[in-house]
């Protein structure tokens, strides 16, 4: 296939990919061949002998590179979906020419005096408020990247973006074969007593598959797997925590432990180069918080009241275990004591997941809150090539009936795909270009054998809800540029339309229409509905903590000053959990730093705050929704038209006070996580 072909505009319906053409691609030349065309373009503008205007500069460089960014979208999904040997090898190769062709682009000193010219005469050239808005954000934009700097300084920040891109590529590589490798084997079926029938076959199965006997459980991204919670051995229990907790630490060719190290290093050294005394202080400037004071305080003021609902849940666990908790061992009992909470007679009665299939949960639950919500309609699209067999496909449709983009949904887990679940684009939305977006969805549930329904937990359901927040952040993206499309918000507020999403997977009449038996089609029992729709504040605790505990990890390593050794970084970790109160016995943090992606190759570096920050939001607009007839077309306009539809076109701290009109109040949250 020719290079031409490659980077040539997709004639299929929304300029989905043509996923045929990029079969046996070599990656390492489409990219060479983009990266010379997109260079043309941006000195065709930074030379342009005639003065800087908006249209032959701003606007034309969002014109510019759309055959590289088609490339780049293909690429680096399957870089993250669909994993080869020969894609690694592409992208160990391609991810610092990446950063070193972006880091030319915002050096470049003749493109940046017209942008400076352009931001220092903007009020008089009639731009309408986006378009003024695009000139402030790119003038940003080069500022921070180190087009202001001296020629010394800007060679150090280019050097170190290039390593970074190496050394991050190279921290997801290693975090991914880490969790491959560190599948936990066992000899017996009755080891995984507990397990449903599918879990146990899916086990099995893995095993075979790999050439091994018995059993083998394959491990997901956080530290504390969901298979713990029904282990029914303690002793396996143990050897999947110790699995998980322990990866990519064990010394070999997938220890991480002196690459993040390295990392954050290097990340201090170029925040002082812009005048910062660390990472995080450099980071968070351009997001909602402001400070990393500001985001470190709020993780402080909840650590204290997390840490006291986490010791009283332990207490409740001992009382019923009858012995003390370690931490493989709080997920088990945390289950049983919510299941007595919910029946008063233990575990009796059919499990939640039976009554949550993923399809059911998917067009029955996240796709019908659309439709009350947004006029949103969905038609399966059969017809479409994808980037795995595995992957759905659905044509969105506004309420007035007009095709609006297209929805992709990757939910099973595969050795080649990284862990967690995140949503990314193919294609995103532009008036200025035409474009309606093409938004994807991934996840890791386990798949199940052939012939079996994908039966989903709790927490698994959420997630579902959740992801599907970002992607409507995307498809109800109404912008004229691309700078501004879809979820391109400060990091901080990124997850505020995502996890607002998640109410409706317990809002009562969007329940009933996808919790249905897998076998029977009955509904959820009445004590097991109630316990979704009354969930309380029972194991808040845990979770707060264990999420807490991430983000202080995170902003430990991202405040290091320059030049800052660390030589051990267990003891590091340890000592900024005890530093700020979040040292509780058995609740380990969500994530340690050697498998942390989120910070080390995901862009969430002195981000991982954002979640809590964004769930002010989320529990504040919750509880507008609750109070005013929830998932209704009225409602929903005014989130779509105030904030979704906007992305990054107006400040994020304005467009949540033009649908709530006010500024969040924090109550809802504390009250939801039992911290008040």
């Amino acid at each position: 296939m020719t290079v031409d072909a490659v980077l040539a505009p997709s004639t299929l319906p929304f300029a989905l990919p043509d996923f045929a053409t990029f079969a046996g691609t070599d990656f390492p030349v489409a990219f060479a061949e983009g990266f010379t065309r997109h260079h043309a373009e941006i000195a065709a503008i930074a030379e342009n002998p005639e003065p800087a205007t908006f249209t032959n500069t701003i606007e034309a460089m969002e014109r510019a590179g759309r055959e590289l960014s088609r490339v780049a979208s293909v690429f680096f999904s399957l870089t993250s979906t669909d994993r080869t040997d020969e894609l690694e090898a592409a992208q160990a190769a391609i991810s610092p020419q990446w950063s070193a062709h972006f880091d030319a682009i915002h050096m470049d000193r003749a493109l940046f005096g017209r942008i400076d010219d352009l931001y220092s005469r903007r009020d008089a050239l009639g731009l309408d408020a986006e378009q003024l808005r695009l000139v402030e954000r790119y003038h940003l934009r080069f500022t921070r990247a180190g087009a202001g700097l001296d020629d010394a300084a800007q060679a150090r920040v280019g050097a170190i973006n290039t390593e970074l891109a190496e050394l991050t590529t190279e921290f997801s590589r290693r975090t991914l074969a880490e969790t491959n490798a560190s599948a936990v084997q066992f000899a017996t079926e009755a080891e995984l007593d507990g397990l449903d029938a599918d879990t146990v076959g899916a086990a099995r199965a893995a095993a075979e598959q790999a050439g091994r006997d018995g059993y083998l459980l394959a491990l997901g991204y956080p530290l504390n797997q969901p298979n713990v919670a029904r282990l029914t051995n303690r002793e396996s229990r143990r050897k999947v925590f110790d699995a998980s907790s322990g990866r990519n630490t064990r010394g070999g060719e997938n220890d991480t432990r002196e690459l993040i190290a390295r990392i954050a290093g290097l990340r201090a050294e170029r925040a002082a180069l812009f005048g910062y005394p660390h990472h995080a202080a450099y980071q968070i400037a351009d997001q909602t918080a402001g400070t990393a004071e500001a985001a470190l305080g709020m993780l402080r003021d909840l650590a204290g009241p997390a840490a006291r609902n986490a010791a009283a849940e332990r207490a409740e666990l001992e009382e019923i275990a009858g012995h003390p908790i370690e931490a493989w061992d709080w997920p088990f009992y945390a289950r049983i004591a919510e299941q007595r909470g919910q029946t008063g007679e233990g575990s009796a009665g059919p499990a939640l997941s039976e009554f949550f299939e993923l399809g059911a949960v998917v067009e029955k639950g996240v796709f019908e809150a659309a439709r009350r919500m947004y006029g949103l309609e969905f038609t399966e699209r059969t017809d479409l090539v994808l980037h795995h067999p595995a992957a759905r496909a659905w044509q969105v449709a506004g309420p007035d009936g007009a095709p609006l983009g297209l929805f992709v949904g990757d939910y099973f887990a595969r050795p080649s795909k990284r862990g967690g679940a995140w949503m990314t684009s193919f294609v995103d939305q532009s008036r200025l270009l035409d474009a309606q977006p093409v938004i994807i969805n991934v996840c890791n549930f386990v798949q199940p054998p052939a012939g079996r329904p994908a039966l989903l937990t709790r927490d698994e359901v959420t997630t579902v809800f959740h992801e599907f927040g970002h992607a409507l952040h995307g498809l109800l993206s109404a912008v004229t540029y691309p700078y501004f499309s879809g979820t391109s918000v400060p990091r901080d507020f990124v997850e505020f339309p995502s996890q607002f999403n998640e109410m409706f997977a317990a809002w009562p009449t969007i329940l009933d229409g996808y919790a249905r038996h897998h076998e029977t089609g009955e509904p959820l029992p009445a004590e097991l509905r109630r316990s979704v729709l009354e969930p309380g504040t029972r194991g808040e605790g845990f979770s707060t903590v264990e999420y807490l505990g991430a983000a202080v990890i995170d902003l430990a390593w991202h405040t290091i000053e320059p030049g800052t050794v660390v030589d051990d970084v267990a003891a590091f970790e340890a000592a900024a959990l005890a530093d700020a109160g979040l040292d509780v016995d058995g609740v380990p943090p969500r994530y340690r730093g050697p498998f942390f992606n989120h910070i080390f190759s995901g862009g969430y570096s002195a981000g991982y705050y954002s979640y809590i920050w964004s769930e002010v939001l989320d529990a504040d607009a919750a509880a507008w929704f609750t109070a005013h007839d929830g998932p209704t077309r009225e409602n929903g306009e005014k989130l779509r038209a105030a904030v979704l539809s906007r992305g990054g076109s107006v400040d994020a701290s304005q467009a949540y006070r033009d649908f709530r009109g006010a500024d969040p109040d924090i109550t809802p949250l504390l009250e939801r996580r039992g911290l008040n």
